[in-house]
């Protein structure tokens, strides 16, 4: 279960599925996400093996780079809006090449530093812990 400081800032304990095929991006997530005190999902490098962790594992968010091995990673994505599971895109690519159906989504910029991590986090939970739940609508 995920804990947040009272500033809403610090987010840890949450588990992160990460869908990378680059292994020293992958092995530099995990040791920046193990450091912020996560667990890691993975690091997986292919589509459909992201979408079976998806179905048997509790995510509580993904990280996505855009193109592994050659495919997209918006199935995906689509995959956990639909489940309402928080994510980013981790890429090196300018935020107007993603899917217009994905633009609004945070993006990691490639290269990053555990500073950039962190404030995605924050702005990802913030901007979730904003939003109103089914009792609020």
């Amino acid at each position: 279960m995920a804990t947040r400081t009272k500033s809403d800032r610090q987010v840890t304990g949450l588990r992160v599925l990460i869908v990378e095929d680059e292994n020293l991006v992958a092995l530099l997530l995990e040791d920046m996400l193990a450091e912020l005190g996560h667990t890691v999902i993975g690091p997986v490098a292919r589509v459909q093996k992201a979408l079976d962790m998806i179905q048997r594992e509790e995510i509580d968010l993904a990280i996505l780079d855009v193109n592994i091995n050659g495919e997209n990673t918006y199935s995906i994505a689509d995959v956990l809006a639909a489940r309402n599971v928080p994510f980013f895109f981790s890429t090196g690519y300018d935020k107007k090449s993603l899917h217009e159906s994905h633009q609004d989504r945070p993006t990691l910029q490639k290269p990053f530093q555990r500073h950039d991590l962190e404030r995605l986090f924050a702005e990802v939970f913030h901007q979730d812990a904003r939003r109103p739940t089914a009792n609020e609508s």
